[in-house]
């Protein structure tokens, strides 16, 4: 079977910004916010202070995968330049997204730069609370004005995608409606969600009620970081019952594969991030072959 990763990202070193101030390596794949926290963000053996394209390619290529969507956030830092770079050194195995913080004064400018200058066709918006833009910037309506001058000029662009992590369900930053307001505004725009909506194992109501929102023939919906946020051991049943919940919502056709590596890694093997659902047996060949890769294939117009 085909295996594309739908979220992946490639950093040469971590300057984040969230909720928590800067984030900043300390060495052996630590990082430590400006709060005192610190985070495991690199498995042992594949960097120091970032993850490189090479580590994730040498990933990749152990586990029978493809070709991989790169793209941006606040936890790693905006690495723009770098994931176009390496997109563009390795276009059989990589579409790099670029992001930008709609709150800065140059945003469009910086957008029309990477539109024009580099042909970018991906462009991703962390905007959770947790590790995203709502996390240091007030609340705010993810389909404002602020924002949406930013979608109606990536709509005008032939073959973009729109990728948006909202976060978790109990954050402001998950507005699903929104999500509606957005596919219905713009119906040639491709939509990914990412991380499932990125639940707990108590969310299950509050996911069925937001995915009806996200049924549109232009939205997909990306289960990285599934089992992290879930928080149990292989198979993860809690995260195959999300799984299952959003086929059986949204249908089989809008369910995209992605891991989050590298952060994921430093808890489960990427073999068995893609075996909890290969294995789980709720899901026929068919349905497996989309989930892995031909749904990636149309949202992405690989």
């Amino acid at each position: 079977m085909k295996i594309i990763d739908a979220h992946a990202h490639v950093f040469e070193s971590i300057a984040g910004y969230t909720r928590k101030g800067e984030f900043r390596p300390i060495g052996g794949g630590v990082c430590r916010w400006a709060n005192g926290d610190e985070m495991n963000v690199i498995p042992k053996g594949y960097g120091e202070v970032g993850f490189l394209a090479e580590s994730l390619l040498k990933i990749m290529d152990e586990n029978d995968v493809e070709k991989a969507i790169l793209l941006q956030g606040s936890l790693y830092g905006f690495q723009n330049e770098y994931g176009v770079k390496v997109g563009k050194e390795h276009p059989d195995r990589f579409k790099s997204a670029i992001t930008v913080d709609p709150f800065c004064k140059d945003a469009l400018q910086i957008l029309e730069r990477y539109i024009t200058e580099f042909g970018v066709k991906v462009f991703k918006f962390e905007l959770s609370v947790g590790a995203g833009l709502m996390g240091y910037h007030n609340d705010f309506l993810i389909d404002d004005e602020i924002m949406d001058r930013l979608y109606r000029r990536i709509a005008e662009v032939e073959g973009a995608t729109l990728t948006i992590d909202m976060g978790s369900p109990m954050m402001r930053s998950c507005q699903p409606e929104s999500i509606y307001r957005i596919a219905k505004k713009y119906p040639n725009l491709h939509i990914v969600v990412c991380h499932l909506l990125a639940p707990s194992k108590e969310d299950k109501e509050m996911v069925a009620l937001a995915l009806p929102y996200l049924k549109h023939e232009n939205v997909w919906v990306d289960l990285s970081a599934l089992p992290w946020n879930v928080g149990e051991e292989f198979p993860f049943p809690s995260a195959q019952d999300y799984v299952k919940m959003a086929v059986d919502i949204l249908g089989a056709d809008k369910i995209v594969w992605g891991t989050d590596v590298p952060a994921v890694l430093t808890k489960d093997s990427y073999q068995d991030l893609m075996n909890y659902i290969i294995e789980s047996g709720l899901f026929s060949e068919a349905d497996l072959k989309k989930i892995f890769h031909d749904n990636a294939v149309k949202a992405y117009y690989l």
